[in-house]
């Protein structure tokens, strides 16, 4: 349970430090939305999962979905934008307002809360909670996906090992390991070394596991039958001859499933203010599709009116990957965006130092409008009305903060609200809340292009309209792969764009809107089961590296018991 004390830990400058109100035992929290206590498969007093027979016992697929509200941001910068602190306090207003509301989140992994990043729980008096339970480990179904992502990597160099029926050419295995948590040295290894009795020798290496194809069929499966079908379909190798070796010729999809059987449960807790919370898979928005699962988010749309959801890092990635490859999937139609932008945040892009984005800096804040102007004009090629969320640091000058607001609601038309939801909870954000119902019912939905584009063309479309690219260049590493997927009939599946998330561009050191430059994309991996292709563009890694100062250095257990500094 959170007391005042952890709260305070985690706290900003300037936030009151009164006492927040008590947790909730989850079975309330679910009794909110209409579930009974036989819904739930309890993980303490605080957390439960709730069972698929819930579809049917209460025939949710009959019932009329709620508003979807889609929060993204502008650019990340070093400064932080406040996306999920943003999402959790509006949830939090709206349900102020007396709305039935529900928040559906991605599962934070222990890389970037050991890493950059800390904890994915919220600050303040925005947070979701047992914020440190949630942060490490949870209900474990991100150990879940690596153990069945490892079992069939294991069981393929074991095929190769035992004589080989499949003729799998060794040289050709696509299929990595992966763990959770940032590890450099294991992006590029050799496995297989010290003679025959250990196996065959061949270079591979490790991903975080929230890049898994496993991650993305997990929260993209609609349920278990689905789930083993997925998995079964994902192309892990090629054969001597040529041909594609799939996961269900090695005949462990079955076990691969048991092990997931749990984790596509979706996980129930709440926030600080007591609205229920749906935190369910954790795919990375700059490697992978990185929004929660479809499970979670379709359980909130018929159990809630409104529902609050956030994707990975800006518009150009998780909220494109959840238009154009989420949306279609499950016709999920968001009815507003929630832009999140912060003064520090603008001052980055605007070119002010790191040392400096906290400094009043009204030059800088006017340049660094370009990067928000551009976000504003992504989430508009989707027919969806946009509101500004400006969230407020308490270093924030007023004037600043009102430079933005005018910006937003002169120039580029769209409505603007001062976030004070670190500071306030839910009361901070219901002016913002109060603009986004406003906004409900406006917009006419729709993905950035038909599906049936050839690859070339959807990444062609990506890139010019979202990114401001001049166009696509292909390394020939990349032209192979594509040429191996037309062969294969897969020429036109959507398209997950993996690229940095520190700028518009696939270049991170270029702030703002950058112009006169190509997307270069260098290699094409195909995720199959999940149902579409990952165009990875840039120097993108899928197994981050820690930093100098890693965010464990922080972390400590009292003699009581309580973990600090997860934040």
């Amino acid at each position: 349970m959170v007391d005042d004390t952890s709260v305070r830990r985690r706290n900003v400058d300037g936030l009151s430090t009164s006492s927040p109100p008590p947790l909730r035992p989850v079975g309330q929290v679910a009794a909110g939305l209409g579930l009974s206590e036989d819904d739930l498969e309890y993980y303490g007093p605080y957390k439960a999962k709730v069972r698929l027979s819930v579809w049917e016992k209460y025939r949710l697929a009959e019932r009329p979905q709620g508003k979807l509200i889609y929060v993204t941001a502008i650019t990340p910068t070093p400064a932080g934008e406040g996306k999920t602190t943003t999402a959790i306090g509006l949830t939090q207003a709206l349900g102020r307002l007396g709305k039935r509301v529900a928040l559906c989140l991605r599962e934070p992994s222990l890389g970037p809360t050991f890493g950059v990043k800390g904890g994915a729980t919220g600050g303040g008096r925005a947070q979701v909670v047992p914020a440190e339970e949630i942060n490490l480990h949870f209900t474990g179904d991100i150990h879940a996906v690596g153990s069945a992502h490892n079992l069939l990597a294991a069981v393929i160099d074991n095929h190769i090992h035992q004589g080989n029926r499949l003729g799998i050419d060794p040289r050709r295995v696509l299929w990595r390991r992966v763990m959770d948590m940032n590890d450099r040295q294991l992006r590029q290894i050799v496995v297989g070394l010290g003679g025959p009795a250990n196996g065959v020798p061949r270079e591979t290496g490790f991903d975080i596991t929230v890049a898994s194809e496993v991650m993305a069929i997990l929260c993209l499966a609609r349920d278990l039958v689905d789930l083993e079908e997925r998995l079964g379909r994902m192309l892990v190798a090629y054969t001597y001859e040529g041909a594609p070796v799939y996961a269900r010729d090695l005949k462990v999809t079955g076990a691969m499933t048991a092990l997931l059987r749990d984790a596509i449960k979706p996980n129930l807790v709440q926030t600080l203010e007591g609205q229920p919370a749906f935190i369910h898979g954790g795919p990375f928005a700059n490697i992978a599709h990185g929004n929660n699962s479809i499970i979670a988010t379709g359980l909130a749309l018929r159990l809630a009116d409104y529902v609050v959801t956030e994707g990975g890092f800006a518009s150009e990635l998780g909220a494109e990957k959840f238009f154009d490859i989420v949306a279609p999937l499950t016709g999920f139609r968001p009815e507003v965006a929630v832009l999140v932008a912060s003064v520090r945040a603008l001052h980055h892009h605007g070119g002010a130092p790191r040392s400096r984005l906290a400094e009043p800096n009204e030059k800088a804040l006017v340049k660094g409008f370009a990067n928000l102007d551009k976000h504003v004009e992504n989430l508009r090629q989707f027919g969806l009305p946009v509101v500004v969320a400006i969230n407020r640091f308490a270093s924030d000058s007023p004037a600043e903060l009102s430079a933005i607001e005018s910006h937003c609601q002169q120039d580029l038309q769209v409505p603007a609200a001062i976030s004070d939801v670190v500071a306030e909870g839910g009361q901070g954000g219901v002016a913002l809340a109060e603009k986004v119902l406003a906004e409900i019912g406006r917009g006419d939905f729709h993905p950035l292009f038909p599906a049936d584009l050839p690859i070339r063309e959807k990444v062609d479309r990506i890139a010019r309209t979202l990114y401001g690219a001049d166009g696509v260049d292909y390394l020939p590493e990349a032209e192979a792969s594509l040429e191996d997927l037309a062969g294969l009939g897969y020429e036109r599946l959507p398209v997950c764009v993996a690229k940095t998330q520190s700028s518009l561009s696939d270049n991170p050191r270029l702030r703002g809107a950058p112009r006169g430059w190509r997307l270069t994309v260098r290699e094409i991996r195909p995720s199959l089961g999940a149902g579409f292709v990952v165009a990875l563009a840039g120097e993108i890694l899928t197994m981050p590296g820690l930093p100098a100062e890693p965010a464990a250095e922080r972390v400590r257990v009292t003699p009581e018991g309580e973990i600090i500094g997860v934040f």
